[in-house]
């Protein structure tokens, strides 16, 4: 058994990759580290796991891509960790053609704009916008790691007000048809405002745009990259620079009480693997739990909110499907299956579909013709296959479903989880040259190799309120008010408590930036 203290300079709560960074950054520095963990396992949300039984295959069962983890963040803490990338961005079917955008042929890129019969002013209006994009993420991502910048700051460092407006200021949807004339081009660029985040495109809070923002300014290019041995390999390498770095690491450690001392100090209270009650007292606690959680922890001690969650309970909108294949499925176009599966795999989200299905799911009804992304993780590392499954020509499928909101799957999840996965595999199926089914892999037991998760899943796996991926939405990566500029963002309304999960401002995503954030804020970096 694992000898605790009673006292530690730092006590993290939750063992996603953000509380790992934290615990690394801390330890590194010299700071007594115990971290809680209520599962059996650390890496939260970003881990591997051999989800089908008797198949060797260990898939990214939650989180699957990794953009907005900084290079700095895998340098400073010396991270073993291998990115790499893709050189197909997407593919959208679309009848017996498809659009295909190739990061290397840019004339290749335009004759697709031409198959669907999108307009050629399309085409260059997409690489107009793409290199304005990428003029975004490239100013904007370095500022994730340093203190909030206000928005006036954030503007300036933009240096270009349609951009500006365009992200920050006007409505997505409004935005996309400005700039695009066909609906699928304006889908393909609407998706990244959408994943884990249930919005109309023209929603005036502008959500839609806070979560596209976080998708395409990821390590200053937007380029999402497979992760070399799955998430696991990014939250075990996160765990490995804690325990290298000293800090102490408890996992069915379920946490009860997090007491601010009006001294200072936090006490902190939990219950171990065999029931027992357990506490220790820190000099500040971070929390890599949602904000909802961390203040049911609080007001079990009987503090006050912490001031970080929202009013309205997060809601998560996704299906997360892993299936393993025989062999890719053929396709309507001629297009390479390989080319179409390695990088983002559009189904049925157009723009005018994406709005519809938004509709019917907010109406309480699955929508008939879901829209949904894919991705073969091992088109491009396929150490995450067994040497007799690569050699049979295996592949994985990571399924991300849009506007499965977990109001869906509150009555009955388990019925509407069957019904969810049903039309999600129609809705497949309609854009594919055969039927999913008929190249899934089975198990030792002769059983389909496919696994569904909906947001009332995530909740109870992982502990994500509402089966939020973000812990809450999104909030915009400057400071929003005076008193925020120069800050963190992982401060609370308690001194010694911070929040170091996705729920921060800056969070969301597998970034650790919200944990770095939370050491540096406690290191006075």
């Amino acid at each position: 058994m694992t000898s605790i203290a009673s006292r530690y300079d730092a006590v993290v709560v939750g063992g996603g990759h953000n509380g790992l960074t934290a615990a690394a950054y801390l330890a590194r520095a010299g700071r007594r580290v115990l971290l809680l963990e209520r599962l059996d396992h650390v890496g939260g949300a970003s881990v591997s796991a051999p989800v089908f039984d008797g198949v060797d295959a260990r898939l990214s069962r939650y989180s699957y891509l990794v953009s907005l983890l900084p290079r700095q963040v895998v340098d400073e803490l010396g991270l073993a960790l291998t990115l790499r990338r893709r050189r197909f961005a997407s593919y959208t079917p679309v009848g017996d053609a498809g659009l295909l955008v190739d990061t290397a042929s840019d004339d290749g890129t335009r004759a697709s704009f031409a198959a669907i019969g999108a307009p050629t002013s399309d085409h260059d209006a997409w690489r107009r916008f793409c290199a304005a994009t990428g003029r975004l993420a490239e100013r904007l991502f370095p500022t994730m790691t340093e203190p909030l910048v206000s928005a006036k700051e954030a503007r300036a460092i933009v240096d270009d007000d349609t951009i500006w407006r365009d992200a920050a200021e006007r409505p997505l949807g409004e935005s996309l048809r400005a700039r695009f004339a066909h609906d699928v081009v304006r889908g393909v660029v609407a998706t990244d405002g959408l994943i884990g985040t249930f919005a109309d495109l023209d929603e005036a809070s502008l959500i839609q745009n806070r979560c596209y923002l976080y998708h395409v300014i990821g390590g200053g290019t937007g380029n999402w990259d497979v992760p070399v041995g799955g998430m696991g390999a990014v939250s075990g390498a996160l765990r490995d620079a804690a325990l290298a770095a000293g800090a102490t690491i408890v996992t069915r450690a379920e946490v009860t009480v997090v007491s601010p001392g009006a001294g200072g100090g936090v006490e902190v209270a939990w219950t171990d693997d065999d029931g027992a009650a357990r506490g220790v007292r820190a000099g500040v606690v971070l929390a890599g739990c949602a904000p909802a959680t961390l203040d049911r922890l609080l007001a079990a001690g009987g503090a006050a909110p912490s001031g970080t969650a929202t009013p309205t309970p997060p809601e998560g909108a996704q299906l997360k499907v892993n299936l393993l294949l025989r062999r890719l499925p053929r396709l309507r176009d001629d297009v390479d299956p390989v080319a179409a599966f390695s990088g983002t795999f559009h189904v049925n989200e157009s723009f005018d579909q994406l709005q519809t299905a938004y509709a019917q799911a907010a109406a309480g009804r699955i929508p008939e013709l879901p829209p949904c992304e894919t991705y073969c993780h091992s088109l491009t590392d396929p150490s995450i296959l067994g040497p007799s499954l690569r050699a049979q020509g295996a592949q994985t499928l990571t399924v991300f479903g849009l506007h499965l909101p977990a109001r869906l799957f509150r009555e009955d999840n388990d019925a509407a989880r069957e019904a969810a996965l049903e039309a999600t595999l129609a809705s497949i199926d309609s854009v594919l040259a055969e039927p999913i089914s008929d190249v899934l892999l089975r198990d030792g037991e002769g059983r389909p190799c496919i696994e569904a998760r909906t947001p009332v899943d995530l909740e109870g796996d992982v502990g994500l309120p509402g089966g939020h991926i973000f812990h809450r939405d999104l909030s915009w990566p400057w400071a929003e008010s005076d008193d925020e500029a120069g800050r963190w963002g992982v401060e609370t309304d308690h001194r010694g408590v911070l929040v170091c999960g996705a729920g921060a401002r800056r969070g969301g995503g597998v970034s650790g930036i919200p944990g770095r954030a939370a050491a540096m804020a406690v290191l006075g970096g």
